[in-house]
């Protein structure tokens, strides 16, 4: 039995009750505010470009007439507009009171110029037009109200103000330089020339007396008009933004989350990396479950599966994704199993696929064969040449040892910036990661060459983290303490090992075989052009090279459009962007603890550092 009528539960009855009209109609007036903003920021941006017709908007707007809610023919009305569709598709609160108020003033004002005696605003009809789609404007804005719900930061408004004021005096100052350098005229104070800037920056006309003490030439003047646009810009942004969201892993959260792994850390070989401690974590209702998550630019981002008991994923993920909306964050995900994928996919998110683990198993793997002769090789060339390796638990070395290999460590890593989110637990040496795994190289005269540290995957398995080594060691190093580490398992209790990621491995693999089709064949030259700087398909073969068996791993979000987004959010979780900030640039490399790379595949790794 169907029925066209939806329903919701009902506070005073334990039955449902029919949804009302103006619940329906909700979110289509929601939308339907959000493309006028859009319709008039195009409107805006062709009056620019079209100079006939800007005129007569001009023309129109400046006359005894009046134009629609924010129709005002010039690029300032374009990108605050813009700003606003953006805010208010991300259902911001802040953004529906701001067009709520004054668009609501203006439709009064319309109105009773409508209704105020005399034929002076009654006479064009672009008036009437201008009034109702005000008011449907307003009308659409109310029926919609419940659907803005996404708060902002409190401090929004108070930084939004100080750097409105802040902005105008830097620029005031700064434009009455460049006037007082190039005036053609006498007489002028700095009072007369930082007023003259300020009132070019939001775009006030200069009074007589300024006209007659300063002539500055044009590109001055758009030089200041510039900085009145950024700064225009920026206070939007400030205005509108998102909040940040808590950075750090409290202890009591972090217990909890240890224990969740206890009972089902086996599940995923990137748990142990939900315990970093620059990610925030919210549970489900029952407590068996949680996401971790950390928030960049407005993109909360999770990283891996959940963690916990698979049934009661969902009621972390519905958490999650509530606080998400809560505050207009866009939800995304990087690296999920198929398993987590499906279950976020129910919760609304769209999956795409980023590329393979690379897992070994240990009763599946062996040297022999034709297909391991070059792992082989370089396996028996560096044990020819003398190297040894050592296998501990990180609460088995002592911590004198330990502080030596966190600054070998530091002393190796390629580049200044660390990296990590998703698949590296950024830090070595903790005293709360005494299970994990760190495998040691020396050469024949008993110098550290290398280290390799490996976080727990459940009772029996290990998941690499860190990679480092000296650049003058043998070719195919890491190769030997890979293949060492598989051989010894029994030290450490071991029956699998994830060793890393392959980004685009499947574009690869088919790409290669007979019969791949033309597009697939282009996109493998492409990815393989972009290699030769970014080592894409190297990582493939190195990891492949084991005969591992593949877990493909995904990236989830919600829209399309915010991929982009994502993208430069996940770029800079894992530090391949960077913004410079003071704190940054005095933070301490190891707070007890060494912050490290994020794992690669080996071969990507080997002769890097």
């Amino acid at each position: 039995m169907s029925s066209t009528v939806k329903s919701e539960p009902s506070a005073t009855s334990t039955g449902p009750r029919p949804v009302g009209v103006l619940d329906r109609w909700r979110p289509r007036a929601a939308a339907v505010s959000v493309w006028y903003l859009r319709l008039l920021a195009l409107l805006n941006v062709a009056t620019v470009l079209l100079v006939p017709w800007g005129n007569q908007v001009n023309e129109h707007n400046e006359g005894e007439y009046f134009t629609p809610y924010l129709m005002t023919s010039g690029l300032a009305s374009a990108v605050l507009a813009v700003f606003l569709a953006i805010a208010m598709r991300r259902r911001k609160r802040a953004a529906w009171i701001f067009n709520a108020a004054l668009a609501s003033m203006f439709a009064v004002l319309y109105l009773l110029a409508m209704v105020m005696p005399g034929e002076r605003f009654k006479a064009h009809p672009l008036n009437y037009i201008s009034t109702v789609l005000t008011c449907l404007f307003v009308l659409a804005l109310v029926i919609g109200r419940k659907d803005f719900t996404s708060k902002g930061d409190r401090s929004n408004p108070k930084t939004a103000a100080a750097t409105f004021v802040g902005g105008l005096l830097f620029g005031g100052v700064v434009g009455a330089l460049l006037v007082w350098a190039t005036n053609g005229l006498g007489g002028a104070g700095f009072w007369d020339l930082f007023r003259y800037s300020v009132g070019r920056m939001i775009t006030i006309n200069p009074s007589e007396h300024l006209r007659s003490v300063i002539s500055s030439p044009t590109w001055v003047n758009a030089a200041i008009n510039a900085m009145g646009a950024v700064l225009f810009l920026l206070v939007l942004y400030v205005a509108f933004r998102s909040p940040r969201g808590k950075e750090l892993l409290n202890p009591e959260d972090e217990a909890k989350l240890r224990s969740l792994l206890d009972k089902q850390g086996e599940r995923d070989s990137l748990g142990y990396f939900a315990l970093r401690r620059d990610k925030a974590v919210i549970f489900s209702p029952s407590g068996k479950a949680a996401v971790t998550y950390r928030v960049i630019g407005g993109v909360s981002l999770a990283s891996g599966d959940p963690i916990g008991d698979p049934e009661a994923w969902p009621g972390a993920i519905d958490s999650w994704l509530a606080e998400a909306r809560e505050h207009a964050w866009a939800p995304a995900v990087m690296g999920a199993s198929e398993e987590a994928g499906v279950i976020y996919a129910r919760h609304g998110l769209d999956a795409l696929e980023l590329g393979d683990e690379a897992i070994v198993e240990l009763d599946e793997f062996s040297l022999d064969g034709r297909a391991m002769r070059v792992v082989r090789q370089a396996y028996n060339r560096v044990k020819r040449a003398g190297y040894t390796t050592r296998i501990r638990r990180h609460e088995d070395i002592p911590e004198c040892e330990m502080a030596e290999l966190v600054a070998k460590a530091d002393q190796w890593r390629d580049g200044a910036t660390e990296r990590g989110f998703s698949m590296a637990l950024g830090r070595l040496g903790d005293p709360g990661d005494g299970r994990c795994v760190m495998l040691e190289c020396h050469d024949g005269d008993g110098e550290l060459k290398a280290l390799l540290s490996f976080v727990p995957w459940g009772p029996d398995g290990l998941s690499l983290d860190l990679m480092r080594r000296a650049r003058d060691t043998e070719n195919g190093l890491m190769e030997f303490m890979v293949i060492e580490l598989l051989q010894r398992a029994e030290e450490v209790g071991l029956k699998r090992v994830s060793l890393n990621f392959a980004m685009f491995r499947s574009v690869f693999e088919r790409g290669s075989r007979l019969g791949a089709g033309p597009v697939l064949r282009l996109w493998r030259s492409v990815l393989g052009f972009f290699s030769r700087w970014w080592q894409i398909e190297s990582l493939y073969r190195a990891n492949a090279k084991y005969r591992p068996i593949w877990e493909p791993r995904y990236l989830l979000f919600e829209k399309s459009s915010e991929i982009p987004r994502i993208g430069i959010a996940s770029a800079r979780a894992e530090g391949f962007i960077v913004a410079p900030s003071l704190p940054a640039l005095f933070r301490r490399r190891h707070s007890g603890a060494a912050v490290v790379a994020p794992r690669l595949p080996v071969a990507a790794r080997d002769g890097k550092g």
